[in-house]
């Protein structure tokens, strides 16, 4: 069964940084593509970014470009997001997620409404940022 650990979460001031990872389990971590999505109080969960199993391309929502960065490490079977410059938007809780195929990680990428089914899911991490 897949199993999927996030954290790295907290409070923090507009213009920080924080690094989330992820930690996968049950399956051959270095075969599937990872990303991660967020859920902000009263909205819909949103794709925010993706890697393919190597980890040599990635997507990004257009939202957090330039700012985020996904990356992993396929020894210890995490995923990682470093948030940079973060502000009161950002402000959600954080989901790792895979799909359940092997997919490409491009297909990520969709707009809302997220098609939970596709994926495995983590618990969340809840990110909260102050102005």
């Amino acid at each position: 069964q897949v199993q999927l650990v996030e954290s790295g979460g907290g409070l923090v001031q507009a213009g920080d940084s924080l690094r989330l990872s992820c930690v996968a389990s049950g399956r051959t971590f270095s075969f599937y593509a990872m990303g991660w999505f967020r859920q902000a109080p009263g909205k819909e969960r949103e794709f925010v970014a993706a890697a393919n199993a190597g980890g040599t391309m990635t997507y990004y929502a257009a939202s957090v470009k330039g700012q985020f960065t996904i990356s992993r490490d396929n020894a210890k079977n995490t995923v990682y997001l470093q948030m940079n410059s973060l502000k009161p938007e950002d402000t959600a809780v954080y989901y790792c997620a895979t799909p359940r195929r092997l997919t490409p990680a491009q297909t990520m990428a969709v707009k809302s409404p997220v098609d939970f089914g596709l994926y495995y899911w983590g618990n969340g991490t809840l990110v909260t940022v102050s102005s």
